[in-house]
């Protein structure tokens, strides 16, 4: 081969602009003895792909599913409490209203938005997890039939 055809190859090859013929005639070339001095430094790359396309995985893959959905529900459970605490704590208007300066409830009238803007997003974020708790029920019953 042409050293300067490969040269070319690899520079093609590590710009990810090589198709898979081009990829394996570097493959070929060096996996032969005679490589350009400049060029054995690829070599080792080269065998590692080879011996990495050999490589299969053998450890049974789990039936159960994970338990991530669990986890997240249990998440979005305290997250919500945390907020309905601080609703109760902030939603009540303060009897001491008249002692309180324009910036005090100025600040109390953002973090009251702010907390309710936080409310309403993680209730549309459950609603989001309702049907893929659904969807989870319909693949066990396929699974399980099957």
């Amino acid at each position: 081969m042409e050293l300067s055809r490969i040269e070319t190859l690899l520079v093609k090859y590590f710009e990810a602009d090589t198709s898979t013929a081009e990829e394996q005639e570097l493959q070929h070339y060096f996996s032969q003895e005679n490589v350009a001095p400049h060029l054995e430094e690829y070599r080792s790359m080269f065998a590692f792909f080879s011996r990495a396309k050999e490589e299969q995985y053998t450890k049974p893959l789990p039936s159960k599913p994970s338990r991530k959905f669990n986890t997240l529900i249990r998440w979005i459970s305290v997250a919500a409490v945390a907020v309905f605490v601080f609703g109760i704590y902030f939603g009540n208007p303060f009897s001491t209203s008249s002692q309180l300066s324009d910036e005090e409830l100025l600040a109390y009238q953002q973090t009251k938005d702010a907390l309710e803007f936080v409310s309403l997003k993680l209730n549309k974020g459950a609603q989001s997890i309702e049907y893929l708790g659904e969807f989870e029920t319909a693949k066990n019953k396929i699974l399980i039939n099957n």
